[in-house]
C-alpha cells in the first residue's frame, strides 16, 4: 500500500457505514462536491439501493489495497485514495468494494466514487 493520508480512509469508512444502513440520503450529503454535482441525491438513493440491498447486510470488510493517485479517468486532476476493500455481504460471499475518496474544496476528504463487483 502507499502512502496516503489516513483521514481518506476514515472518511471512506464513515460513508460505508452509512450506505450500510441505506441512507442514501446521508451518503450523498456526505461525498464530495463533484459527487453531488454529478448526481441529484434522488437518483444517487435509489442507485445505492438497487446495488446495495440485494446483496444483504455486510458481515466482513477488510481493507485489501489504498493507492494515493492525482489522476483517474473523468475525473478532474486532484488529490485521491482509491481503497479496495474485500467484503462478505450476506447474500454474496465475495465482492471487492472500491471506495474513493478525494481532498474535497474545504480541503475535507470526501467520498468521490463508489463501486463493487
Amino acid at each position: 500500500m502507499t502512502h496516503y493520508d489516513p483521514d481518506a480512509e476514515r472518511a471512506a469508512r464513515e460513508w460505508l457505514a452509512l450506505a450500510d444502513v441505506a441512507d442514501g440520503a446521508g451518503t450523498w450529503a456526505a461525498a464530495a462536491s463533484p459527487f453531488r454535482d454529478a448526481v441529484p441525491a434522488a437518483a444517487w438513493a435509489r442507485s445505492l439501493d438497487a446495488a446495495r440491498a440485494p446483496l444483504g447486510s455486510v458481515v466482513k470488510r477488510t481493507l485489501r489495497s489504498a493507492h494515493a493517485v492525482s489522476e483517474l479517468p473523468g475525473a478532474p486532476d486532484g488529490e485521491y485514495v482509491v481503497l479496495e476493500f474485500d467484503t462478505q455481504f450476506e447474500r454474496k460471499r465475495s465482492a471487492v468494494e472500491t471506495v474513493t475518496p478525494m481532498r474535497d474544496r474545504d480541503g475535507s476528504w470526501r467520498v468521490s466514487g463508489y463501486y463493487i463487483r
